[in-house]
């Protein structure tokens, strides 16, 4: 762009000084440097800024989060039905793991063609495409929801059938639309709470909607005015209660109950992890009276490695003289493990018992149970059905056999019924539990 400006001032400039070289004044000559070094100047401020604008991803050649995040704002404001589509690639990790980076990154570029070819196919033309993150691409259309979710499915079902060359390629998808938010943010949240809700596809709590602004609010203000229900249910060990695991519903402005599916995200996006832990952690322990009864309590372990949150527990543990439980889940492995021990035994000499959550399900339960000093680790629910845990026997049986050689109790929660209870039993599984929605009592 700057070029043919740069090559035109400097042919002027040449062309005058040498048709009037001796009728040239001396501001002529101060005047030409000066719009030489403006020229000189814009010219290399394009070439930077061409740098720094980038509308493409380089990997994928569908647009970039930054401009597509800009373009769909516009569509947004414009539109007042507009829906957005999430399309995932979910094997991508082991796409980059078995054949390497350069076919990962072939496999997003090929996936993009495929994606707007299907849709080429559909007569549906001239629609955003953009590359969030890793698999994740995300497409803007005009309309509503209802008009594209068969096509969805249709999509993912079809998907079955794509690969390059011999890579296989397992894609699943979410949509929705302006009747959820005209926030962009909210709606690509939206999105990957939806794709998550489909991939796990375990029973969900009834939960009336309330839109994003409304839930936000409300978690702010159930976190500032302590408004929670806390109930708790029974964990046995040889038909006798063990302890008992808590579950903490907040309560909006109108007395709604919100669920830790729906809230979790918030208060982590927010910031709030510490306050809420606290939060909960003060409530059941000035709410309960008996000193014999174990709570498990699930507690974040950002919370745990956070200075405040260790001193105030250990505050009101010794003003309270109650037993508690922290269960602990995160999936990425944090590997200053020393440091994490430390805090742990602290923890310990104040009497509470420590659990680690989902073992045979994400990778840092099972370093953890290999690496730290805790006391319980629980399996992943994947084993809690019947089926499950019949075809997975010898797995459980195998982590329970390594939980016991550190001194470790194993235990699993939802078991549907006698027969599952007796099958976690015969595999020596030392804590058995109901399904969530039984035998729950209010704190």
């Amino acid at each position: 762009m700057g070029l043919p400006i740069f090559a035109l001032i400097f042919a002027l400039v040449i062309h005058t000084f040498i048709e009037n070289s001796q009728t040239l004044q001396t501001s002529f000559y101060v005047e030409s440097l000066i719009l030489l070094v403006f020229s000189i100047y814009f010219f290399l401020y394009l070439i930077y800024n061409g740098f720094e604008v980038r509308i493409t991803d380089e990997v994928s050649k569908t647009f970039t989060r930054e401009y597509l995040f800009s373009y769909l704002k516009n569509e947004l404001k414009k539109n007042e039905n507009y829906a957005l589509m999430l399309i995932s690639i979910d094997n991508l990790n082991d796409i980059n793991t078995l054949y390497g980076i350069k076919n990962g990154d072939r496999v997003l570029e090929e996936t993009a063609k495929w994606i707007a070819a299907y849709f080429k196919a559909q007569k549906i033309e001239n629609f955003p495409l953009g590359h969030i993150k890793g698999g994740d691409f995300i497409i803007g259309l005009e309309g509503s929801e209802s008009e594209y979710t068969t096509l969805l499915e249709l999509m993912c079902l079809k998907s079955d059938e794509m690969s390059v060359d011999d890579i296989e390629i397992k894609l699943s998808g979410a949509i929705t639309d302006t009747s959820y938010s005209h926030e962009l943010d909210y709606m690509v949240e939206n999105l990957f709470e939806l794709q998550e809700q489909r991939r796990n596809s375990r029973e969900a709590l009834p939960e009336e909607p309330m839109t994003p602004n409304e839930l936000e609010s409300s978690v702010i203000n159930a976190i500032n005015k302590r408004k929670m229900s806390i109930m708790a249910q029974d964990v046995y060990e040889d038909g006798v209660v063990a302890f008992k695991e808590c579950f903490v519903k907040l309560r909006s402005p109108t007395d709604k109950p919100i669920y830790p599916k729906t809230y979790t995200k918030i208060i982590n996006r927010l910031g709030l992890t510490v306050e809420y832990d606290l939060m909960v952690l003060e409530t059941l322990l000035l709410s309960t009276s008996n000193n014999e009864d174990i709570y498990a309590l699930n507690i974040s372990p950002t919370s745990l490695r956070n200075e405040k949150f260790l001193q105030k527990t250990k505050e009101l543990l010794r003003e309270t003289k109650k037993k508690l439980m922290f269960v602990l889940e995160e999936a990425e492995y944090f590997s200053h493990t020393s440091k994490y021990n430390s805090i742990l035994h602290s923890l310990k000499n104040s009497g509470v018992l420590i659990a680690i959550s989902r073992l045979g399900s994400i990778h840092s339960s099972f370093l953890y149970l290999r690496e730290l000093d805790i006391d319980i680790v629980r399996f992943d629910t994947y084993y809690s059905k019947l089926e499950k845990l019949k075809e997975n026997r010898s797995v459980v049986e195998g982590f329970h056999v390594m939980a016991k050689e550190k001194g470790v109790k194993t235990w699993i929660k939802n078991l549907e019924n006698e027969e599952s209870v007796s099958l976690a039993q015969e595999l020596q599984v030392s804590y058995t539990q109901g399904k969530m929605l039984s035998g729950l009592e209010e704190v």
